[in-house]
């Protein structure tokens, strides 16, 4: 998924002949802490909220030269890992995105953001969720795959959370089915260690409820 995807067209952006005020109740408006200057298709910079309310006077022109403008901005066809790295390093509510010439050609909002991971990550699919810890020579996902598709189920998204000063990682699965008490036992039998198991919902046939009855049975 690219940057071009997933910009909202429902947020303007500002002119150099708005005023301070202006910019910030347009912030206020769509619930963002930054947005970007724009002259025709030129892209003149990012102005934030907390820049502007530390001018004095609200009234003059994002033009004035008291108004700090950020030369933040990502390409049209940046993928949305370079977005999100953007946002998360410069503390971006949204990225602006240029063309190839460099022209504006929309916005990224946190909002956009979070409904693109939402889809990417399959998040509103059902599915049950593993966390398996591994060792980082252990990293295979062709095993992995092959593990869960003997299972009969798919792998919906998957992510790779490694740790400080450790040989150790998490890897994260989102399979196609919740019912994943044989897939569970597939890993372990495997020496995967199992270390978090979400929505997961056992099969009920109603033999657990007969075995317990037989073993009370037999304890009387």
């Amino acid at each position: 998924m690219f940057a071009a995807e997933i910009i909202s067209n429902a947020i303007p952006s500002l002119r150099t002949d708005d005023t301070v005020q202006n910019a910030l109740d347009r912030m206020n408006e769509f619930k963002l802490k930054h947005l970007p200057v724009v002259n025709e298709v030129a892209f003149l910079g990012l102005v934030s909220e907390d820049d502007l309310q530390s001018i004095h006077n609200h009234d003059i022109l994002l033009s004035d030269p008291a108004v700090n403008m950020l030369n933040a901005f990502t390409l049209s066809d940046a993928h949305t890992y370079d977005v999100i790295r953007l946002m998360s390093q410069l503390k971006l509510t949204a990225v602006p995105v240029l063309d190839q010439q460099k022209n504006y050609v929309g916005l990224v909002s946190i909002n956009n953001m979070v409904d693109a991971v939402a889809a990417q990550y399959a998040v509103n699919e059902p599915g049950g969720i593993i966390v398996l810890e591994i060792s980082n020579r252990d990293n295979s996902l062709a095993h992995i795959s092959q593990i869960v598709e003997a299972d009969n189920a798919q792998i919906l998204s998957s992510y790779v959370n490694s740790f400080n000063d450790s040989t150790r990682m998490e890897v994260t699965l989102k399979v196609n089915k919740t019912e994943i008490t044989s897939l569970v036992a597939s890993f372990e039998r495997y020496d995967y260690l199992v270390k978090e198991v979400y929505n997961n919902t056992q099969i009920d046939d109603g033999s657990q409820e007969r075995y317990d009855s037989f073993m009370n049975y037999l304890n009387v």
